[in-house]
C-alpha cells in the first residue's frame, strides 16, 4: 500500500479567489485577469514575504452578476466589476495597504466590520 504524500504550501497573508466561470464573464476577461496576477503581485511586492497573497481560480461563486468577481480571504471581502484598472486598485489599496476598496465591494463575509 502506497502512502499518500502530504501536500505542502507556503505561508500567505491573504487568499484571492477569482471566478473564471463562463456565467460571470463570457468573453474570458476573468481568466485574463487571473493570468495577469503573477506579474501584478511581483510588481506590488506581494508575491512573497509577509504580505504574500495566494491566488486561486474558481468556476462559480453562484453570484453571477457584475463580473469579473473575486473574494479576498480571510478578510471576507467580495468584489465585483473587477476590470484591470479596478484590479490594480484592489491590489494597491487592499492587498498592499490593507484598506478595502469600498465602492467595489458587493458582499462582506460574517463578522466583517466596515
Amino acid at each position: 500500500m502506497n502512502e499518500i504524500e502530504k501536500p505542502k504550501m507556503g505561508t500567505y497573508k491573504r487568499h484571492m479567489l477569482v471566478c473564471v466561470g463562463s456565467r460571470c464573464t463570457e468573453d474570458g476577461e476573468a481568466q485574463e485577469l487571473f493570468e495577469s496576477l503573477s506579474e501584478k503581485f511581483k510588481a506590488a511586492g506581494i508575491d512573497k514575504g509577509e504580505l504574500r497573497v495566494k491566488r486561486t481560480r474558481t468556476h462559480c461563486f453562484a453570484t453571477c452578476r457584475g463580473g469579473p468577481i473575486l473574494a479576498i480571504q480571510p478578510d471576507g471581502i467580495w468584489y465585483y466589476n473587477v476590470t484591470e484598472a479596478n484590479l490594480d486598485r484592489i491590489i494597491e489599496e487592499h492587498l498592499v495597504n490593507g484598506k478595502p476598496v469600498k465602492e467595489l465591494i458587493y458582499h462582506r463575509g460574517p463578522d466583517v466590520v466596515d
